[in-house]
């Protein structure tokens, strides 16, 4: 398989004779080999593992995004990646980097929820008035 991940403004990797991909949903752990169907699946923050036969295993912190298995060719794009040998230094990263939202992250998503639900409140009133 041909695999590439990748980030908002990059290409992250781009690696082909993938042999399997093991990725993090919301529901569990999601492998793809060579024949299996076409398919989407939502990542959740975690360890990607991709393996080929010249690298053998390589594991890849990868936060939320989407992957999507077409033929051949595997496309994963997530918002931020990072890697490394180390495999319990990549958790780390993925709990620390990926799970946690910054102070400013969490202040712009209340905002949008207070104006999300201030505009709906003004539609209804439009609506049954």
């Amino acid at each position: 398989m041909n695999l590439k991940i990748l980030l908002p403004f990059q290409v992250f990797a781009d690696t082909s004779g993938v042999s399997r991909i093991v990725a993090e949903t919301h529901q569990g752990s999601f492998g793809i080999l060579p024949r299996r169907l076409d398919c989407v699946a939502a990542l959740v923050p975690g360890i990607l593992v991709y393996e080929t036969e010249a690298e053998g295993e390589t594991f890849v912190a990868v936060d939320e995004g989407v992957m999507v298995k077409a033929g051949q060719d595997v496309l994963i794009s997530v918002r931020r990646a990072l890697a490394g040998a180390d495999l319990a230094t990549l958790r780390a990263a993925v709990e620390e980097e990926f799970l946690t939202l910054d102070d400013r992250e969490r202040a712009v998503r209340s905002v949008m929820a207070k104006l999300e639900s201030g505009f709906l409140r003004r539609f209804a009133r439009l609506q049954h008035g």
